[in-house]
């Protein structure tokens, strides 16, 4: 494992074949009868006290998660852990509040209740770009559900989701509801998707490889939760406030160097607001510092790794051949790592790379439009449909905005805040299903119908439509 900020290397760890995801899942399943039928307290019990042990170990989190990725300390410290700590609180609390209708006469001759059972053993594959809140969020629903799980975090990045298992079987986690099995998704990722004996397959990553995991969960016809790649859409409206829509555009474009697949992407502004625009983004983005992710005064990181820089600067040095007009940044900065400066590309078509292709960088391109039709049209001209956010100080058209953007979430005056109450999914290209949130939990749970007779005659009247008395 490499650290992306110095090239070193951070840590060596033992990569899994085919038949450790056998027994990862074998030890699963094998574990789930007890956790599926404990009650929903014992479970609570145990996830708050993961919430204690992770909050307790936040700078060994911190320094891993720094390490691993490239992320700046700040940005580890202020949003990855302590979000991280908050939504295992959350679940720990929603392991107790599993809803379900009462039980009730909806035939004359029947009383019928609804039953939440753990959907059984969940497969879940998580990204580099933030390993221990996609494994949190994936698993830990999961958990308060009383499913078992087997994770595959990234290779190039499994430090936080191997010390989060080691927390989680400190907190009293039961042996083989939580396992890790590390590895590169060609082998290990392939295998666990497609394996016959779990019941769900969970995937957060780009679209091109959640397509396959959907595919190869398919074989079998299991359960499939899938939060994928964005564009999102930073609409400007003429009567936004222009220097807040300009601070949001930059944090929201560059957060995690860029590595966010709800950043600010595609920004679309007002005719009479976009020479302002485009230069005070460019005049924000010139001032950013960046440098070593352990300093606390560096805002920006590397990218992951040399071949992800090597991609996201040929798309932007294809840019001018397509229209676009690189107003700053565009470059590597000399030294080591895989660093790269804040990118911001004007006058970009509708029809080019950099406007409709994902680019997992620290790059915002933006476009002019006319009016608010043109506005809201550009913003849905994508396949994709993760987030967006609309800058007005317009209520009527803040509620259009939210209504009209086809996205899982739509910011107002904001773009990026996440929260556990609240869920995040996208529809389109971006997935389907939620994390976080109560709505998570039903991604985990199959819903049984009891039907029972209340009559005590074995003489059904509906028995008439398939034989006559004898």
């Amino acid at each position: 494992m490499i650290n992306p900020a110095t090239g070193a290397p951070v840590a060596e760890y033992a990569l899994a074949q085919p038949a450790d995801v056998d027994a990862a899942v074998a030890s699963a399943r094998a574990a789930l009868g007890g956790w599926a039928t404990a009650t929903p307290a014992e479970r609570s019990a145990v996830l708050a006290k993961l919430a204690k042990l992770a909050d307790e170990a936040t700078a060994d989190l911190v320094a891993e998660e720094v390490s691993q990725t490239g992320k700046p300390v700040r940005l580890a410290t202020e949003f990855d852990v302590p979000g991280s700590v908050d939504n295992i609180d959350f679940f720990a609390g929603a392991a107790r509040h599993l809803e379900g209708k009462a039980s009730g006469e909806y035939s004359a001759d029947h009383t019928s209740s609804i039953r939440r059972e753990a959907v059984g053993v969940v497969a879940t594959i998580t990204p580099w770009n933030y390993p221990l809140q996609m494994a949190v969020w994936k698993v830990l629903p999961a958990l308060a559900a009383g499913c078992s799980v087997v994770i595959k975090p990234a290779e190039i990045t499994p430090l936080t989701t191997l010390t989060l298992a080691r927390l989680a079987a400190e907190a009293g986690l039961p042996a083989g509801v939580f396992n890790v099995v590390t590895g590169s998704g060609a082998d290990v990722g392939t295998a666990l998707a497609g394996h016959a004996d779990v019941d769900m397959v969970t995937f957060t990553g780009s679209t091109p490889v959640g397509r396959k995991v959907m595919l190869a969960a398919a074989a079998h016809g299991h359960r499939t939760q899938l939060e994928l790649g964005g564009k999102a859409p930073f609409v400007v409206f003429d009567d936004a406030d222009l220097d807040a829509a300009i601070q949001g555009a930059v944090a929201g474009a560059l957060i995690n160097t860029g590595q966010d697949c709800t950043a600010a992407t595609r920004a679309i502004v007002a005719r009479d607001l976009y020479d302002d625009f485009v230069a005070g983004v460019a005049e924000v983005m010139s001032n950013i510092v960046v440098g070593d992710p352990g300093d606390p005064d560096t805002d920006l990181g590397p990218l992951i790794t040399l071949a992800h820089r090597a991609k996201v600067a040929g798309m932007v040095e294809r840019a001018p051949g397509e229209g676009g007009r690189i107003v700053t940044g565009g470059v590597a900065p000399d030294g080591p790592g895989s660093f790269y400066r804040p990118t911001l590309i004007a006058d970009v078509s509708e029809q080019s790379e950099v406007w409709r292709d994902e680019i997992f960088g620290p790059v915002l391109a933006v476009r002019s439009f006319t009016d608010d039709d043109d506005a809201l049209r550009q913003a849905n001209d994508t396949a994709y449909g993760l987030a967006a956010s609309a800058w007005t100080r317009d209520v009527y058209r803040a509620q259009r905005a939210s209504r009209e953007i086809h996205a899982g979430c739509v910011w107002i005056n904001d773009h990026i805040p996440i929260i556990s109450e609240m869920p995040h999914g996208g529809f389109g290209a971006s997935g389907f299903g939620k994390d976080m949130s109560q709505y998570s939990l039903e991604e985990y749970l199959s819903i049984k119908h009891v039907m029972s007779d209340i009559t005590g005659v074995a003489d059904k009247t509906w028995h008439r439509t398939i034989f006559t008395k004898r």
